[in-house]
């Protein structure tokens, strides 16, 4: 398949692309890495009158723990400078976010794909999603009217649905915290494939008992979602496996081509308990 007609458009600055998208409105798409608009374009599952081209607007393209203590990353940072960025640089305790990156697709998804464009992109099993949501991260967005930072609970609406303006553009992500004993793990059906199921945890302890945690799913709902269920469960000194049962009883994940909602409740119970004994390890 070959896309719709379109016409292309190449930003030269921040304010320049936020103004040709309030010009646009509804008929323009923002484009980066490219590895989810342009193959929903040639199947025409999106066919935008234009294309706004940001990839070349290199102040967006940062990453590092900055004086307020959160690691701060530029919306064009690419998965696989997340993913091959020295311990100093991505700060301690932040470890949980290199590490998710082995999840994204393939190494070219990976070399081209942005963190921004993940997160815009709004997929409900994204592992971008996924982390922002347990880590209550905070998504700076920049438009005409100036910047606004919008937290990661207000931002997902539903399927590729998101708060951002058709003139806003993500600009930076933040992580406010470090979280040393956080893990993030999925299935899909073949290595690269979007998963079935995400399971993420972040767990508070003492250095040797579990003292409380959160849990956040993917793929069980039309965006990612905490299971307070699940995060009573560890506050009360429940084990992993309860933890795990109490995710997995407390969700109603749908029946597709990837799998019934029963199965998806089999590996809720899998990959939770799984997710916390690699955090816990941490």
């Amino acid at each position: 398949m070959k896309p719709a007609p379109f016409r292309y458009h190449r930003a030269r600055d921040v304010e320049g692309a936020t103004a040709l998208l309030a010009e646009l409105a509804d008929e323009a798409k923002v484009i980066a890495g490219g590895q989810s608009l342009v193959a929903m374009m040639n199947f025409r599952l999106a066919r935008p009158g234009h294309l706004v081209d940001i990839a070349g607007l290199r102040e967006l393209d940062h990453l590092g723990v900055e004086s307020d203590g959160g690691l701060h990353i530029g919306a064009l940072t690419t998965h696989h400078t997340v993913e091959t960025a020295p311990a100093d640089r991505l700060g301690a305790g932040f470890g949980v976010i290199r590490d998710a990156m082995r999840w994204i697709g393939h190494l070219p998804i990976r070399t081209r794909g942005t963190v921004g464009g993940s997160i815009a992109h709004a997929d409900s099993t994204a592992e971008w999603c996924l982390l922002a949501v347990l880590l209550d991260a905070e998504f700076v967005a920049h438009s005409p009217r100036g910047r606004r930072r919008i937290p990661a609970g207000e931002f997902f609406f539903g399927y590729y649905t998101t708060a951002l303006d058709p003139d806003e553009i993500l600009v930076e992500i933040v992580f406010p915290r470090p979280a040393p004993h956080a893990a993030l793990t999925e299935f899909a059906e073949r290595r690269g494939d979007f998963a079935i199921v995400s399971a993420a945890v972040d767990l508070a302890t003492d250095g040797q008992d579990v003292l409380g945690g959160r849990v956040a799913l993917g793929g069980v709902a039309a965006m990612p979602v905490r299971v307070p269920e699940a995060e009573a469960v560890l506050a009360a000194g429940g084990s992993f496996r309860d933890c795990a049962e109490a995710a997995a009883s407390a969700v109603d994940p749908p029946s597709d081509a990837g799998g019934s909602g029963d199965y998806r409740k089999h590996l809720i119970r899998n990959l939770i308990e799984r997710a916390c004994e690699e955090a816990m390890s941490r």
